[in-house]
């Protein structure tokens, strides 16, 4: 059993800043790749943000340069630090871990962010 727990999601004005976190926990043995994802209503989830326990880093074009994903791989957690957020930012944010073992995939349950005056 793997546990995937998000944190941090709220209401934010615009040009405002907001930290996700997410740690997973439980009978994972190890974590390949952890990131984040969002899925506004009406639409298809996409990509913002994923980080290899590498460091290597993927955005979304429509969140670089304002969002930063980071890592400690030590405590399994990953990070998105969003910055100069827009309104077009509000969405569910989804945290995504990939296991090394057998590249299984594992899925937070979701953490609303809405950004409005």
């Amino acid at each position: 059993q793997v546990q995937v727990v998000e944190s941090g999601g709220g209401l934010v004005q615009p040009g405002g800043s907001l930290r996700l976190s997410c740690a997973a926990s439980g009978s994972i043995f190890s974590i390949y790749r952890m990131g984040w994802y969002r899925q506004a209503p009406g639409k298809q989830r996409e990509l913002v943000a994923t980080i290899t326990s590498g460091g290597s880093t993927n955005y979304a074009d429509s969140v670089k340069g304002r969002f930063t994903i980071s890592r400690d791989n030590a405590k399994n957690t990953v990070y998105l630090q969003m910055n100069s957020l827009k309104p077009e930012d509000t969405s569910v944010y989804y945290c995504h871990v990939a296991g090394s073992r057998s590249r299984e995939e594992y899925w937070g349950q979701g953490t609303q962010v809405t950004v409005s005056s």
